[in-house]
């Protein structure tokens, strides 16, 4: 019998490597909406993410498998079940919420507080010592949101030595700034 050498690029092409990233944050921070971004480039009417949804996207022959994961309180106890094997994590924090269809819109400086503690319960957990961190600052279209520099001080992001991490802005409406967010994503993943 002969043996078979396949070529490391042959095998590429067949079984592009796959990476897992979870793409967690509060409820109503926008993650569903830029799951379905990725895979479907537009925005797809949801509601508040119960369990998980899971995604495949291909970007240059690499595989993610993407993990959108629900954020209610009752739910982020539970985060911790997806954090075997991930990559990549997402933090998303919404700059803004609404409090009602009717009253205007406010900055969900509130929140940030419960944001910073689930983020650092996060990179604090032993399955995640190895992954890169992904902030998403979602829903910068909006006026009086809270600015990347105001997320950045309010989480103490710059106190992050153990991990690789950006943030970036976007609008997972619109898709803006979005493939900034993959573009180091993928740098991150080729300097391992």
């Amino acid at each position: 019998m002969g043996k078979f050498l396949i070529n490391k690029s042959l095998f590429v092409c067949f079984f592009p490597p796959e990476h897992k990233v979870i793409i967690v944050g509060l409820d109503n921070a926008g993650k569903t909406t830029i799951l379905y971004q990725f895979s479907m480039n537009e925005v797809v009417h949801t509601s508040p993410t119960i369990g998980s949804n899971v995604e495949e996207i291909v970007i240059n022959n690499t595989r993610f498998l993407m993990w959108d994961i629900g954020g209610q309180e009752s739910l982020r106890s539970s985060w911790n079940t997806y954090y075997t094997n991930t990559e990549v994590f997402f933090c998303k924090y919404n700059t803004w919420e609404t409090l009602s269809r009717y009253e205007l819109l406010n900055t969900d400086r509130e929140r940030i507080s419960v944001t910073r503690e689930e983020l650092y319960k996060m990179l604090a957990h032993e399955d995640l010592r190895k992954a890169g961190l992904l902030i998403f600052a979602n829903k910068q279209d909006v006026k009086g949101c809270m600015t990347v520099a105001e997320i950045s001080q309010f989480l103490k992001l710059t106190s992050i030595k153990d991990h690789q991490w950006h943030i970036q802005a976007c609008c997972a409406l619109t898709g803006e700034g979005l493939c900034q967010g993959l573009e180091w994503m993928m740098s991150r993943l080729k300097i391992r």
